[in-house]
Formats: structure tokens, C-alpha cells, sequence
């Protein structure tokens, strides 16, 4: 065969882009996995393929692809293939081009493209995570906005508790499609929907004993299958501590998300949490700030006294580049607001006020609400209500 009728091994290389790592969900060629090709002027095929670990349990379905792909191709009279193990370089970066993609994927969820999300994330539990939810959500609310609540805390559920709801998620049909109904609080002009495994379970005590790929799934449920509605401008998601599936799910499910880390005061959950802002990053997640919580305690006397240690908070932003959202302080009142589900923000003292103060950041500058004055679609909205208007029959 002359050599303008065989093909160049750029020519299998483009081919080989049809083969998707089925764990990563990305192409091979892309993923650096084909570390080489040769074709000789007989038209025998040399492809050397590198895995991220050599005993990879899809290296017999990988095989199979490359090999239906390139001995259909005209020319090829034979394949042979060899086998690599990447280097840990390779490795990091093939999984970061993994979650690079993984991030640019359109979503598939119910949550409405114009509402901002935020995780509530944490290296480490006992921070006040889902307490600083709970109260977030409120003062958002109380500005008059519509707030979604997802306890994706699966194991350690608290949200309806601290929010003072309760009551079983109804479902319904829409289009043949099951849909399940958040359980709903009004606060002033605002509205809370609220979403938790603890509105299924029998009662708070239960536990659940769930494993990763449960806790994923009925995590993804919440987010897919909510009927949380096209007016929704928040929705915090209280994430389980640590860096596990759940927090690895969530990113995947919903890559526009934006993280708020929330520490203590102390050097050592700092340093876990860190970790937390690592993860966002590495799933190309914006960390749109840090909130340290439990920051001091004021006594009756009006002495300080810093509990937890002091800096934590202010380290944690400086050594990620991020803002430093706010300091909210030892107060009882958060802990009885928590109990009696209203939260302290709700209330008046300081650490109602710090709350406020965050809520106002968080609006104001760092995920503030789209800009939509200027959107052809709400310009065309305002449009056809003054057309209605003009068209009603005077009263």
C-alpha cells in the first residue's frame, strides 16, 4: 500500500477519541492515556496505552474499543497493544482534566439556571456547619428572598430541626415524572423550601446506614427531582464534613456551585479545612469565602474571651486568597435558636447582627444575585405585563 493511502498515527489518534474511559468519563487520547503510535509500511498498528494503575479493572473493556476502532479502519492489517502504568505526575493530571470536563458538562437538575448555589461546606464536623446554614438561609429569607435549604448531611440531618419544620415530602407527577415537594416556611416577605432526609424518616432518632453510593444517589435525588421551582434565588446545600463522595457527587451534579467554608477559630480546623477549599478548587468550584464561627465569647461583664483559640479564620482566607465573610460569635442564642428551630438571626445580640452582616457580603459581593435588568427575557416579560394591562377592561 502506497504511504498517502495509510493512515498517519494522527489519524488513529483522532480516531481513539471515540474511546471514553468509562471511570473517568473522558476521552483516552485527552486523558493522555495513549502515550504512543506507530504504524509500519505494512499497515501493522503500535498502540502504547498507559492506565492509572496497572491492575485497572476496565483495561479489557479499553482494549476491547481501541481495537474495534482502529482494525475497522482501511490500511490497518493488524493491532498490537501495549500497556503502561502512568506516573504519578501523568496520574494528577489526567484526573485533573477529568474534573476539568466533568465541570463544563450542562447539568441535570431542577434547579432553575438562574438561582445561585452555595455549598456549606467544612473540613471537619462540629464547626457550627449546619448551623450557620440554618441562620444564612433565614436572613437571606428575611430580605425577601426565596431560599432553598438542601440537608445534604445525610447522615447527621439537623437542618429541620434548626429551621423549625417538620412534617413528610409529598410527591406528585409531572409529565409521568415523579416530583418531590419541599416542605415550605414563610419569614416576612421571603419564603424557605426546605429539603431533608429527615422529613422521610420515622422520626429524628432513626439512623441511617447508608453507604457512599446510597448517600450519592439520594443526594442526587434532591437535586434532580425537587420541585424547587424557576423563582428560587438561593440554594445553600449544608454538606456533610469532610471531602468524601457526597461532596465529590454534588460537584459533578451541579459544577456551577460556589463554596463557602466555614471554620473555627482554632489553628487545627483551619488546617482541616483547607482541605475542604483544596476539593472545591480541584472540581473547579469557585470558594467564594470563609465564615469562622464560634470566634469568641463575650461574658456579662463585657471581658472577651477567645474559647477556641483566635486567627483561624482570617489564616484560612489568607492562605486560600479568599475573603473573610465574617466572624460570628460564642452566643447561647444561636444554640436555643437551633433547638426551638428559630434561628438566631431572627432575634437581636451579636451574633444575630453578625449574621445579618454576612448575609448583606454574600448578596452584596460574593454571589451576589444575577443582574437581569438588562436581560432581553425579562425586558420581553415586562413587555408582554404592559401589554396586559393595557389590554384589561377598566374596572
Amino acid at each position: 500500500m502506497s504511504a498517502p493511502d495509510r493512515p498517519t498515527p494522527e489519524d488513529l489518534r483522532r480516531l481513539l477519541r471515540g474511546v471514553i474511559d468509562p471511570e473517568l468519563g473522558s476521552d483516552i487520547v485527552d486523558l493522555g492515556m495513549v502515550r504512543g503510535i506507530t504504524v509500519d509500511d505494512d499497515g501493522r498498528a503500535t498502540v502504547e496505552i498507559v492506565l492509572t494503575t496497572a491492575g485497572c479493572p476496565l483495561r479489557a473493556q479499553i482494549q476491547r474499543d481501541v481495537r474495534s476502532r482502529i482494525e475497522a479502519v482501511p490500511g490497518i492489517t493488524s493491532v498490537a497493544l501495549t500497556w503502561g502504568e502512568m506516573t504519578q505526575e501523568e496520574k494528577a493530571g489526567a484526573m485533573a482534566k477529568a474534573r476539568f470536563n466533568v465541570s463544563r458538562l450542562p447539568e441535570d437538575t431542577s434547579i432553575a439556571p438562574l438561582t445561585q448555589v452555595i455549598l456549606v461546606a467544612s473540613g471537619k464536623g462540629g464547626v457550627g456547619k449546619s448551623s450557620v446554614t440554618a441562620n444564612l438561609a433565614a436572613a437571606l429569607a428575611v430580605r425577601g428572598l426565596k431560599v432553598g435549604v438542601l440537608d445534604a448531611d445525610v447522615w447527621g440531618f439537623s437542618i429541620p430541626r434548626m429551621l423549625g419544620v417538620s412534617g413528610r415530602m409529598a410527591g406528585r407527577d409531572e409529565g409521568g415524572k415523579k416530583r418531590i415537594e419541599p416542605i415550605e416556611r414563610r419569614l416576612g416577605d421571603g419564603l424557605l423550601r426546605i429539603v431533608s432526609m429527615g422529613f422521610l424518616v420515622e422520626n429524628e432518632e432513626s439512623a441511617l446506614m447508608w453507604r457512599g453510593l446510597m448517600l450519592n444517589r439520594g443526594v442526587q435525588h434532591f437535586l434532580q427531582d425537587v420541585v424547587w421551582g424557576d423563582d428560587l434565588d438561593y440554594l445553600l446545600v449544608d454538606m456533610p464534613p469532610g471531602t468524601g463522595d457526597v461532596q465529590m457527587g454534588v460537584a459533578k451534579t451541579v459544577p456551577r456551585a460556589q463554596v463557602i467554608v466555614v471554620t473555627t477559630p482554632a489553628v487545627a480546623a483551619q488546617k482541616v479545612a483547607i482541605r475542604a477549599v483544596s476539593m472545591a478548587r480541584k472540581s473547579y468550584l469557585r470558594v467564594a469565602g470563609v465564615i469562622e464561627n464560634m470566634s469568641s465569647f463575650t461574658c456579662e461583664h463585657g471581658d472577651t474571651h477567645a474559647l477556641f483559640g483566635s486567627g483561624g479564620g482570617e489564616a484560612l482566607a489568607t492562605d486560600a486568597g479568599i475573603p473573610l465573610l465574617g466572624q460570628v460569635p460564642i452566643e447561647p442564642a444561636v444554640s436555643a435558636g437551633g433547638d426551638s428551630g428559630e434561628p438566631a438571626v431572627l432575634g437581636e445580640g451579636p451574633a444575630a447582627d453578625a449574621f445579618r452582616a454576612i448575609a448583606d457580603r454574600v448578596v452584596a459581593e460574593a454571589v451576589p444575585p444575577p443582574e437581569l435588568a438588562g436581560c432581553s427575557a425579562r425586558m420581553l416579560d415586562a413587555a408582554v405585563a404592559a401589554l396586559d394591562a393595557a389590554d384589561a377592561p377598566a374596572s
